[in-house]
């Protein structure tokens, strides 16, 4: 049985995610709402970059999958 995802259907996943997250990383205030709820922005930033560097990691896969086939 084969994965039914590819790796550029991966690599837009993650090209989404990391821009959400990295977009409300610095878009969100420090307190959400009237709530007694802490968002800790450093983390949200942090699990941002490391998506960002899964998404070149797909992208340099990609590349090189062209190169070689070429």
């Amino acid at each position: 049985m084969q994965f039914p995802l590819s790796l550029w259907d991966i690599s837009l996943w993650l090209a989404a995610t990391a821009i959400i997250l990295l977009v409300t990383s610095e878009l969100i205030s420090p307190h959400y709402g009237k709530t007694n709820l802490l968002i800790e922005k450093k983390r949200l930033r942090n699990v941002a970059l490391t998506i960002s560097i899964l998404f070149l990691i797909t992208v340099v896969i990609r590349i090189y999958e062209i190169i070689i086939t070429s």
